[in-house]
């Protein structure tokens, strides 16, 4: 089985990569986290499976697969349970949620291995796209791309994807960005809530961190991580032991 794999974030890509060549069961034809040259690729590379992202920046996996010549055998993958729409299951198209399990990925690989052989029937992909784009659409939290910080009399707005990190400090929080640190008027907590996820976790009670920007990351004492981001200043955050885990499995680390 050929497969081509797309994400638009590299950990992602090259942790799916590395499942699937240790299945044993798949060549991996091609993969890239750009999904305009996933175009290209995917027209010039000959593959049996695709294995796509839904969320990316610019052009959504659906966008994607609509500009694409044939019916390809499509698995998606996604890192929010509410797009795991059940009309995947039922018109066999499956779907990965992320950080994608080796029992998930086993029966994806089950399934599509009975698709190519003929023992099951091949599912009509183009009729399902409209249907899907519009529960995604519907389905999509609004998550805030842009956060004011009042500085006197004035406003100033704070582009999220621009911010390495958001902290808490003397009942204040705040979201550093590659020049200063602009004070909100938002909590961590209500921040964690509003933030893409996919992007943004929290890694202590007074820090969420943007991923984008992790550059390295280091074991510390007590069962704590200390991260290190990919900003001028080269920002050392602690990662708490509660938060260790779950922010192992976001950057695709299963030890």
């Amino acid at each position: 089985m050929r497969a081509f794999v797309v994400d638009d974030e590299p950990l992602a890509v090259r942790r799916m990569v590395r499942m699937l060549e240790e299945s044993g069961r798949v060549t991996v034809a091609g993969s890239t986290s750009d999904p305009a040259q996933a175009l290209t690729l995917a027209r010039s590379v000959a593959f049996d499976v695709l294995f796509l992202d839904i969320e990316m920046p610019g052009m959504t996996g659906f966008d994607l697969l609509a500009r694409l010549p044939g019916d390809p055998l499509v698995v998606f993958t996604t890192a929010y349970n509410q797009y795991a729409l059940k009309a995947f299951e039922v018109n066999s198209v499956d779907y990965l949620l992320k950080p994608v399990e080796p029992v998930q990925l086993d029966r994806a690989l089950g399934k599509l291995e009975r698709i190519l052989q003929g023992a099951v029937a091949r599912p009509g992909l183009r009729p399902l796209l409209d249907q899907l784009a519009d529960a995604l659409a519907a389905r999509r939290p609004a998550w805030i791309e842009r956060i004011p910080s009042r500085v006197g009399e004035r406003v100033e707005f704070v582009e999220v994807s621009r911010v390495t990190h958001f902290f808490a400090r003397d009942k204040l929080t705040f979201a550093a960005t590659a020049t200063r640190s602009h004070a909100i008027d938002l909590t961590i907590t209500e921040l964690e809530s509003r933030l893409d996820p996919a992007k943004f976790v929290r890694i202590h009670r007074s820090t969420i961190v943007n991923l984008d920007f992790v550059l390295e990351m280091h074991l510390y004492f007590a069962g704590k991580l200390l991260l290190r981001l990919r900003d001028e200043k080269r920002t050392e955050l602690t990662v708490a032991r509660d938060r260790v885990k779950e922010l192992k499995e976001r950057l695709g680390l299963t030890a």
